[in-house]
């Protein structure tokens, strides 16, 4: 019975050794250390986003199969992108590609990882409803993580479903109220934007910058609101902000599927910046 029982139990232990081992995060502690760092700069100020891609592919000079690492390095490439801080986008946004691409090969069941990839490869152009299944797919691994419903709530915005991104960065508000996990403030007053609740959406955006008043993206919301709002005047000096920040006014890769989505952003910025601004900076990127 001794001998049937130890047959019994020896391959489940195997199993459950070998699965642990595959899931630690890493086994270079400086690589680990330069993670931790990085992820606490990503979450203090987008000016930071540089120096955190910097760290992560310090981390991962050490080890190249850093799942998170290079997760985390893939967001921090769309986030260049995104705030106009690449000197290179082509090259940025296949290299963001590159990062989230061999992040899915190493991921296994991690819900930081599939839920970041999500993120990058949604903003990259790849299908809206898959993304949206692989971030289900974290959140069902693990319902309770925040960030995981953040991006969730920021990928339904980008699908054209502003109720349920609310919804759904509202849960990430309620799971993580003191710690930061992206910029959900900003997400759900986008989300209220679109709809057409500028007053709703003015009070969120206020919010989001003061939580990170270094965000390009949350000044163009409010320059916008401000001018479908009819305060233009408002809206002209969110906009002299936002030139502190970036040259950027009008950006030309809005990453929303939902052509009535961008046009209220890029109409409302148009009319912030004024016409012949906004025919020079729409070019940009």
């Amino acid at each position: 019975m001794a001998t049937s029982v130890a047959g019994i139990i020896e391959p489940a232990l195997q199993t459950a050794e070998t699965a642990r081992s595959a899931g630690r995060p890493t086994h270079d502690l400086t690589a680990y250390d330069l993670y931790l760092r990085a992820y606490a700069l990503y979450l203090s100020s987008a000016r930071q986003i540089p120096k955190v891609l910097r760290l992560l592919e310090q981390a991962l000079a050490r080890d190249p199969h850093y799942g998170l690492a290079l997760a985390w390095a893939a967001v921090c490439c769309t986030r260049l992108l995104l705030d106009n801080q690449s000197g290179e986008p082509e090259a940025d946004a296949l290299k963001g590609a590159d990062f989230a691409r061999r992040a899915l090969e190493v991921a296994g069941d991690d819900p930081g990882v599939l839920a970041n990839v999500a993120y990058v490869l949604a903003y990259l152009g790849e299908d809206i409803g898959a993304m949206m299944a692989l971030v289900d797919r974290a959140l069902a691994l693990n319902p309770s993580y925040a960030r995981g419903w953040h991006i969730s709530g920021a990928l339904r915005l980008i699908a054209g479903q502003s109720d349920t991104a609310i919804e759904h960065n509202e849960a990430a508000l309620r799971l993580s109220p003191r710690a930061r996990v992206g910029a959900s403030l900003l997400v759900i007053g986008a989300a209220h934007f679109h709809s057409r609740r500028f007053e709703e959406a003015a009070t969120k955006l206020l919010l989001a910058i003061q939580e990170d008043p270094s965000y390009p993206h949350a000044h163009r919301y409010l320059a916008a609101c401000y001018a479908h709002m009819g305060r233009l005047d408002e809206a002209r000096c969110i906009v002299a902000r936002l030139r502190t920040l970036t040259p950027v006014i009008v950006p030309s890769d809005l990453p929303y599927r939902n052509r009535e989505y961008r046009e209220l952003l890029l109409s409302g910025l148009r009319m912030a910046a004024g016409e012949e601004t906004s025919t020079g900076d729409e070019t940009s990127s």
